[in-house]
């Protein structure tokens, strides 16, 4: 199989689990991911929907080579991501613009040239004029959502292959998001880039993705599906998330309400008859806290 020819992404009986330093041996480990199987073409764009603790994040950093894994095969390229990480992958998370380093006094286009800004002057130039980039900008000045434009320019000026987004859209203004995604698309199709997105926010999606999947609690209860969805009898399978969907325009943000809805009640209904912890939601407490009786003084 030629180069061209091996796909973006290969998952096989992938299990992670998160082990915490100094923990007791009774301590029970978190299993963040399930037995992951999937693989994606090059010059998709798919979108990883889940509520909060899902595991998206999770996959994201495995595909980035930032965790090692315990079971399961993980190539992307055709490139083992730990032994032999493949050039051309992008990830872009939140916690950058986090970093103490990206709020220090330096000026915008010295902070660009320093990551290598100067070799990618075409692109550059045309990421500055999508994101709405001030070159003059000081970086301990300038507004969070601005800050996350910089990284994205930062980011997506060199000709990756495969880029991994986590949430790094959520500070963007509505027409600079917009853009970002045409950007996007264009670079699958114009030179069969790959687009791994994992976001919360659904409006404008519905033309983006060429792929989508649902995870919950580690695992996939849908792999990654080609868009829009065709099966719904078999991926939607109360008679009432489908109607949902269909008087809702069969939208990306109507199929994620159904999905993370469905996902709450599962869980909910397991706490109840015990199947597992409750561990959200308010608590049935019927002695006083040690603070409630403190300040009742």
């Amino acid at each position: 199989m030629s180069g061209s020819d091996l796909p973006a992404i290969d998952i096989q009986q992938l299990t992670f689990t998160h082990t915490t330093p100094g923990a007791l041996l009774s301590d029970k480990p978190f299993v963040a991911l399930r037995d992951v199987n999937f693989s994606l073409p090059r010059g998709s764009r798919t979108l990883l929907v889940g509520g909060n603790g899902a595991g998206k994040s999770t996959l994201l950093y495995i595909l980035a080579g930032k965790r090692m894994i315990q079971k399961g095969s993980v190539k992307v390229l055709g490139r083992d991501v730990f032994k032999d990480f493949p050039p051309n992958v992008v990830y872009l998370g939140t916690e950058w613009a986090m970093n103490t380093g990206t709020r220090g006094d330096i000026v915008v286009s010295d902070f660009l040239n320093s990551v290598g800004g100067y070799r990618h002057k075409e692109r550059r130039d045309h990421l500055l004029d999508i994101l709405d980039i001030n070159l003059d900008w000081h970086m301990h000045h300038i507004s969070d959502g601005e800050r996350r434009r910089v990284q994205l320019c930062m980011g997506l000026m060199g000709e990756w292959d495969i880029l991994l987004l986590d949430e790094v859209t959520v500070d963007l203004d509505v027409l600079v998001r917009d853009q970002l995604l045409e950007f996007l698309q264009q670079e699958t199709i114009e030179r069969n880039a790959t687009v791994v997105y994992a976001t919360h926010i659904f409006d404008g999606l519905n033309t983006f993705p060429t792929h989508i999947a649902h995870m919950c609690d580690g695992q996939f209860t849908l792999n990654p599906t080609p868009w829009p969805l065709r099966d719904l009898d078999n991926l939607l399978e109360d008679p009432k998330a489908k109607e949902h969907f269909l008087k809702s325009g069969s939208s990306i943000h109507a199929l994620a309400l159904t999905w993370l809805s469905n996902d709450r009640t599962v869980r909910v209904q397991a706490e109840k008859e015990g199947k597992r912890r409750k561990v959200r939601g308010a608590r049935a407490q019927t002695i006083p806290s040690d603070s409630e009786t403190f300040y009742k003084k």
